[in-house]
């Protein structure tokens, strides 16, 4: 009878062991998973956090967007003018990329403009005496912007005289868009707007080279 009883007594005593040891187990996982919860909330809401700063933008942006369109589009309008103005191979070629180059940057900034709910310039908008995008005095115009004289001129130019006419006349307006740039680069917020920003100034500033050069004047 008490080798019976000592029995019972281990077993229950085992039995007990196991339950305990079960249930600090389970604490263990909840705690762990607990743990593991709060972790994924924690990245979740940094991740988003990042997100809202990467997306968040300022008056600098909105001011160097609604700038840049307008002082792209006379770029452009410039470039054209080569293809059966200019007298040199390279002059063309140079034209033809800034075409290339400055024609998407102008939709992917007009698709900033109208995700901000402000207003996209148009070519009917471009005047002289009054342009956003940089700090300047009244009446000077972005840097780098050709009043219709200027243009009507190098409208009228031919040969190498157009050759000149426009390398001089780009070389001043990529100074002016560098300038603008770089004023992006320190005061906007928008990261894709400061990207660009970047972009602008490293291939403008050697295209600024590529023209000097063309003039002789590397």
């Amino acid at each position: 009878m008490r080798r019976t009883r000592t029995l019972t007594h281990r077993a229950a005593l085992t039995a007990a062991t196991v339950t305990a040891a079960l249930v600090l187990a389970a604490c263990g996982n909840d705690s762990s998973s607990d743990s593991g919860h709060t972790g994924g909330h924690g990245s979740a809401s940094s991740s988003t956090s990042a997100d809202a700063t990467a997306g968040a933008h300022n008056a600098q942006d909105v001011s160097f967007a609604q700038g840049m369109i307008p002082h792209h589009q006379q770029a452009i309008e410039m470039a054209e003018l080569a293809a059966d103005r200019a007298s040199s191979a390279g002059v063309k070629s140079l034209a033809s990329r800034i075409e290339e180059a400055q024609g998407p940057e102008i939709r992917t900034i007009g698709g900033w403009l109208t995700s901000w709910g402000e207003h996209v310039p148009t070519s009917s908008d471009s005047t002289t005496e009054s342009m956003p995008g940089m700090d300047h005095s009244a009446g000077s115009g972005m840097p780098g912007m050709k009043n219709g004289s200027d243009m009507d001129d190098l409208a009228k130019a031919s040969g190498t005289d157009f050759d000149t006419m426009f390398l001089t006349m780009m070389i001043d307006h990529h100074e002016g868009a560098v300038a603008m740039a770089i004023t992006e680069k320190g005061k906007g917020m928008y990261g894709p707007a400061t990207s660009m920003a970047d972009d602008i100034v490293t291939a403008q500033t050697a295209e600024i080279a590529e023209m000097n050069k063309l003039l002789g004047k590397s």
